[in-house]
């Protein structure tokens, strides 16, 4: 395993994407995916809020909490993930950029929400 420093990530398990994503983070992540804990938010709002998470929040954006138990969300939280992976970190510098995160924010926004709507799970 390597030396990172554990974190928590917060993911819609129910959502055949995510599921996907997860398995490809993994697969670039390699020996070093065994510093991240996955959590499946799926029914589990009184976890969320114990950890000041809201849960249609987590829903809508996806957080990570680092090994400090602080709680990033959004593009934030997928920096952070992608931080951690040589190959994904110039892609997490890129969208970390000033101009384009906000851009990319809300591509990501209006594309969770319309996800969301097809499946009959957007909070009301």
């Amino acid at each position: 395993m390597s030396g990172q420093a554990k974190i928590t990530v917060f993911y819609d398990g129910a959502c055949p994407r995510c599921r996907a994503d997860r398995r490809r983070y993994e697969r670039l992540a390699g020996s070093s995916s065994g510093s991240v804990h996955w959590f499946d938010i799926t029914d589990q709002d009184h976890a969320l809020r114990e950890k000041g998470i809201d849960p249609e929040g987590a829903l809508q954006e996806l957080h990570v909490e680092d090994a400090g138990g602080r709680i990033h969300r959004e593009l934030d939280a997928y920096i952070l993930l992608m931080s951690r992976v040589p190959l994904l970190r110039p892609l997490a510098w890129l969208i970390g950029l000033p101009g384009l995160k906000g851009l990319l924010s809300r591509w990501y926004r209006a594309s969770v929400r319309r996800r969301l709507q097809k499946d009959g799970r957007y909070p009301d």
